[in-house]
C-alpha cells in the first residue's frame, strides 16, 4: 500500500512539474511576442518620449557588493537624458520600510550621473512592475513613455503596458553576465507567469492616490 501511495505522489509531482514548465514556456513566448518591436538597445533608434520610467532595484546586494542591475539602469537613464531622448526620469520603486528607499537611492545616483534634480520625478509606490506601469498612467498621466531596465525586464514591462492600452517602449540597460544574473533569470520565469496571470485577472496596483503632473 505504501509503495502504491508513493507511486501516486511521484506521478502527481511529475505532473505538477510538467504543468509548471509548460506555463513558464507559454508565458515567456507570450511576453516575447507582445514586446517584439517595442524594445530597443540603441540610443539612436529608440523613439523620443517625454518621460522615461526607471524601474527600481536595490543599489547594494546583501553581500555588500554593488548591484550591477542598479548601476547599469542608472547609466542607461542618464544616457537617454543626455541624448535628448527623454525630458524627465520617473523613478519608481519600493519604499515600504523606513530603512529601504529605492527611489531616493536612484535619485541620488541619477544626480551623480549628471541628471538635474528638476528632471527627476519620484514614485514611492512602485512596489511591483505592474504597479509602476499602471501608476505611470493613472497617477502621472503618461500614455506614452520609455521603460528603462534590462531587456528581460523591459519585455515584461512593455507587455504589461501594452495590454493596458499604453504606448510604452523599452530601452535596454546593459545586462549582467550569466553567472551573476542566474538567480534573477530563474525568478524572471516565474515573474512572467505572474504577469500573464495579473493581466487575465485584471490585477490593479496596491496604491494609487492623487495625480501628479509631469511637464506641461
Amino acid at each position: 500500500m505504501k509503495k502504491k501511495r508513493w507511486k501516486y505522489v511521484c506521478v502527481a509531482i511529475a505532473a505538477a512539474t510538467l504543468v509548471s514548465l509548460l506555463a513558464v514556456l507559454v508565458c515567456n513566448r507570450t511576453i516575447k511576442q507582445a514586446s517584439r518591436g517595442f524594445v530597443y538597445s540603441s540610443v539612436a533608434t529608440v523613439p523620443y518620449n517625454e518621460v522615461g520610467l526607471l524601474l527600481g532595484t536595490v543599489p547594494v546586494l546583501q553581500n555588500g557588493r554593488t548591484n550591477l542591475y542598479f548601476q547599469y539602469r542608472i547609466e542607461a537613464a542618464a544616457t537617454l537624458y543626455r541624448a535628448g531622448k527623454i525630458k524627465y526620469v520617473l523613478v519608481s520603486g519600493d519604499n515600504r520600510r523606513h530603512d529601504y528607499n529605492e527611489p531616493e537611492e536612484m535619485k541620488k545616483a541619477l544626480m551623480a550621473a549628471g541628471v538635474p534634480e528638476d528632471a527627476i520625478v519620484m514614485d514611492y509606490a512602485g512596489l511591483r512592475t505592474l504597479d509602476s506601469i499602471i501608476r505611470t498612467d493613472k497617477i502621472f498621466g503618461q500614455k506614452r513613455f520609455t521603460v528603462i531596465s534590462q531587456q528581460f525586464h523591459n519585455e515584461r514591462a512593455v507587455y504589461i503596458a501594452r495590454r493596458h492600452g499604453l504606448e510604452a517602449v523599452g530601452f535596454n540597460a546593459r545586462d549582467v553576465d550569466a553567472m551573476a544574473g542566474f538567480k534573477t533569470r530563474l525568478r524572471e520565469g516565474l515573474a512572467r507567469v505572474k504577469a500573464v496571470a495579473d493581466i487575465l485577472t485584471e490585477k490593479q496596483p496596491r496604491h494609487l492616490g492623487t495625480p501628479v503632473r509631469i511637464g506641461h
